[in-house]
């Protein structure tokens, strides 16, 4: 062989060497995930879709913010409900506020501070504190539960989220007492929460909080290993 065999021998094989390192590196990459949490937008009676719009499944949560079993389900579901189906593209949750009283108004207003893209964190930081806000709503005197039932929406709610630590909560999340109090003297939001409320009673019929609906149809089930049982099904097509 001459030399300038040689070296074109010796290249050829370089290029085939480092072809197939390219292709086994890229077949030991991890494909970058995916995050359809961050997709959220609102549907027509104003409650926040999170996910994919094109996913198989549509899960419907009617919530309250002073239910109990709405909370224990978040601190339990919420992660897995988030990384093995929202993220991946296979859910979308549309969150449906099903308002009771006006500390659940005032809790729900907080909730939309922010506008559609701090949703999702404002709402898994209202339930994961839930223990601790609902403590001082327990704990209220006969007085301070007696003014939250006094004057408008507006004045209700500001005095609320100020005894039960609701909008300390919310400002630890970077929002400005400016932007706080508009949230809480929305008549747009108000008026879109009490509406969600009354087509999740009248329509959807609606006793108790949480409810879940699957493509349409409710799960009848409130805790987070049935309504997983329930998803994989939906996915599986049965």
């Amino acid at each position: 062989m001459t030399a300038r065999t040689h070296r074109i021998a010796r290249r050829a094989a370089l290029a085939l060497f480092s072809g197939g390192a390219l292709a086994l590196l890229t077949a030991v990459t991890p494909a970058k995930p995916l995050n359809w949490s961050a997709t959220v937008s609102v549907s027509p009676i104003g409650a926040h879709i999170v996910g994919n719009p094109a996913a198989k499944v549509r899960l419907v949560e009617y919530l309250s913010y002073t239910c109990g079993t709405c909370g224990e389900f978040e601190r339990a579901g919420g992660a897995p409900l988030k990384a093995q189906y929202v993220d991946p593209g296979l859910v979308a949750v549309e969150y449906r506020n099903f308002v009771r009283d006006p500390v659940d108004m005032t809790a729900a207003l907080l909730g939309r501070c922010g506008g559609p893209k701090a949703f999702a964190g404002n709402h898994r930081a209202i339930l994961a504190a839930q223990p601790d806000w609902l403590a001082k709503v327990q704990k209220a005197t006969d007085a301070q539960v007696q003014s939250w039932y006094q004057g408008s929406v507006s004045a209700r709610a500001r005095k609320i989220s100020a005894d039960t630590g609701l909008r300390a909560l919310i400002a630890a999340r970077g929002l400005s007492p400016a932007q706080i109090d508009a949230c809480l003297d929305s008549e747009v939001a108000q008026a879109e929460l009490a509406g969600m409320t009354n087509v999740g009673r009248n329509a959807d019929h609606v006793h108790g909080t949480p409810t879940f609906f699957i493509n349409g149809r409710e799960a009848g089930v409130v805790d987070w290993p049935s309504l997983k049982t329930r998803l994989d099904a939906a996915l599986n097509g049965s």
